[in-house]
């Protein structure tokens, strides 16, 4: 019994002993007994002063500068009508014609009468010539020479009519062809063939793609402060790549009473690829304060629910590197940076990553810059 006993004893001794080995193991490749030895790893930058900048970040739509509903000029049956969405069209082409079979008669037997007219108008100058000629030898009545003048003027009145009825009926003709007021693209085509349509039905909706604009709706407490002029950098919606630059051209000052905006309108320096109307568009307006300061990377500055914001930064403590925290007041926000008011001086080096869980007089290792 005492062989089992003692055997027991040595069992649980060697249990303990395995157990110890494994804590004092654990602890020596702890974070916490690394973090002692080498300090909590953080990646620094250094607080510049630089020119502060107000950026202004607006939201908008791509629009054309020509956007039409066209209707007919006069009512007729559609016999001609083969264009649809999507298709681009140039300025002057036909989209679609109307029944014109009347109206061709018409302008026929206007020409008809017009000839008519010119050849008796010729006819009655030749005559007056003649009279004219004969008139000094007293071969002819003066009576007789002035009714002939006077058969000439109404000649000339007669002709001159038939010409304007020709020329109405000319372009009574063109009415019943609705032709593209510019190049663009059809949008939407509201008719079909064979249906009757009058002046004032829509047809098509056509929109120029060749000059693009961007409109904003800022808010209203930036009136005053975007004007013609200024430079904004566009990008598009959709998962178009890249940055575009912009100038303003004009600002409505009358604000909407319900969204508190105005309108802001920009033109594209240079043609963008891809871009159409209705896309959306962010863009940002750099405004210059007048004035610098001290700025630190956003990711240096730390807020709490409580409205506090912090900036750890990093210091010479004797021997060793520490954290240090910085109780800050920020300012503007711009390009990645934030200003910083009060708490930062420019040249303190400030801790970008690692941050979440320094405290102060904590010892750390700078593991990238």
């Amino acid at each position: 019994m005492a062989i089992i006993h003692q055997c027991k004893i040595t069992t649980m001794l060697e249990r303990r002993g395995l157990l110890a080995t494994l804590c004092l193991s654990l602890l020596i490749h702890s974070p916490l007994a690394s973090s002692q030895d080498e300090g909590a790893p953080v990646a620094v930058t250094s607080a510049q002063a630089r020119d502060i900048v107000e950026l202004i970040q607006l939201n908008g739509s791509v629009s054309a500068r020509r956007n039409a509903q066209l209707s007919v000029a006069t009512a007729g049956l559609v016999t001609l009508l083969e264009l649809d969405e999507g298709d681009q069209v140039d300025k002057g082409q036909v989209l679609l014609e109307l029944d014109a079979e009347l109206a061709r008669q018409q302008l026929r037997a206007a020409r008809a009468a017009e000839t008519r007219a010119s050849r008796a108008l010729d006819d009655a100058r030749r005559r007056l010539a003649e009279a004219e000629e004969l008139a000094p030898r007293q071969s002819i009545a003066e009576t007789v020479v002035r009714d002939i003048a006077a058969e000439v003027a109404e000649d000339e009145a007669a002709l001159e009519q038939a010409r304007a009825e020709a020329g109405y009926r000319a372009g009574l003709l063109d009415r019943h062809r609705l032709q593209a007021p510019f190049a663009g693209v059809i949008t939407a085509r509201l008719v079909e063939l064979g249906e009757w349509v009058v002046p004032g039905d829509a047809a098509f909706n056509l929109v120029s793609i060749r000059q693009l604009r961007l409109d904003f709706q800022a808010p209203e407490d930036y009136q005053g402060k975007l004007r013609a002029g200024q430079a904004l950098e566009f990008s598009l919606g959709g998962g178009h790549p890249g940055r575009h630059v912009a100038t303003v051209s004009t600002t409505v000052p009358a604000s909407d009473a319900q969204s508190r905006t105005f309108l802001v309108r920009a033109e594209p320096r240079q043609p963008v690829a891809g871009m159409l109307p209705g896309m959306s568009v962010r863009a940002a307006v750099r405004l210059p304060t007048g004035r610098s300061g001290i700025t630190v990377p956003r990711d240096a500055v730390l807020r709490y629910a409580d409205g506090r914001q912090i900036v750890w930064v990093v210091e010479r403590d004797g021997g060793r590197t520490v954290a240090a925290e910085r109780l800050v007041k920020t300012g503007l926000v711009f390009d990645g940076e934030v200003e910083i008011r009060s708490g930062v001086n420019e040249g303190d080096t400030v801790v970008i990553a690692g941050n979440e869980a320094l405290r102060n007089g904590l010892a750390v290792t700078v593991t990238r810059r």
